[in-house]
């Protein structure tokens, strides 16, 4: 199983003037992997990912609910609405393959409800950070999984994983919240760092079960989720 080791007695360093964008983990060469080995069929595949995207509305709406203001409110309200539209999309996905949306995503609705209650974190803070950090982990790994999907398929659902409005928003939002409240920088570091390893946990669960995959035939796929990590937590002036 893969560890993410957290290094607890890291000194607080200066908080940087401007977001650093290089990551610090190396990105790899991902197109080497064949992700036909790998995707799961359609049907399994939509239904984890459309349960997936509920689980952003809902804790989505929980931090509108939960907002400091009016105008976080406003601007989280329509990342819920994407996220949303997301989840309704891949159901239309699934009723195109005559299918009961409800009964493919029902095995994976309990995992998917640990993973929730897991990342939604001790207050509204960590609630946003968690929402940015996962969805935006495991919707770049389902794009890239979406690989293995048959050709129009796989289009419709790289678009509909794609839409990023949502991402800028709750981005948005964090890092005026971290600039009016410096006390939450070491806080919040330390929390997006834990936020990695039960994501990857999810990540691994989508792959195709019985591929006969070793570790290190998907490990670069999980370097790049990291690194991709490692870029939002830069940018919003976190350590990774």
């Amino acid at each position: 199983m893969l560890s993410y080791v957290v290094n607890r007695s890291m000194s607080r360093r200066p908080r940087p003037e401007t977001p650093r964008l290089r990551p610090r983990v190396a990105p790899t060469d991902l197109t080497r992997i064949d992700f036909t080995e790998f995707t799961p069929e359609p049907v399994p595949f939509l239904g984890q990912a459309a349960y997936l995207q509920l689980e952003v509305f809902e804790n989505l709406a929980k931090a509108v609910a939960t907002a400091p203001d009016l105008s976080a409110k406003e601007g989280l309200s329509a990342a819920a609405g994407v996220a949303l539209r997301k989840h309704h999309e891949l159901i239309a996905e699934l009723r195109r393959l005559e299918v009961e949306p409800a009964d493919v995503m029902a095995p994976f609705a309990p995992a998917l409800d640990r993973f929730r209650q897991a990342t939604s974190g001790a207050d509204w803070y960590e609630l946003l950070l968690g929402i940015h950090i996962t969805s935006g982990m495991l919707d770049d790994y389902f794009i890239r999984l979406a690989e293995g999907l048959p050709h129009d398929l796989r289009q419709r659902v790289r678009a509909i994983l794609g839409e990023s409005r949502s991402a800028q928003v709750i981005e948005d939002a964090l890092v005026q919240a971290i600039a009016a409240d410096h006390t939450l920088d070491d806080r919040l570091a330390l929390w997006g760092r834990s936020l990695v390893g039960d994501t990857l946990l999810i990540a691994r669960s989508a792959i195709r079960a019985g591929s006969g995959d070793q570790p290190a035939d998907v490990e670069p796929v999980f370097t790049e989720l990291i690194a991709s990590h490692t870029r939002r937590m830069d940018v919003l002036g976190l350590t990774a």
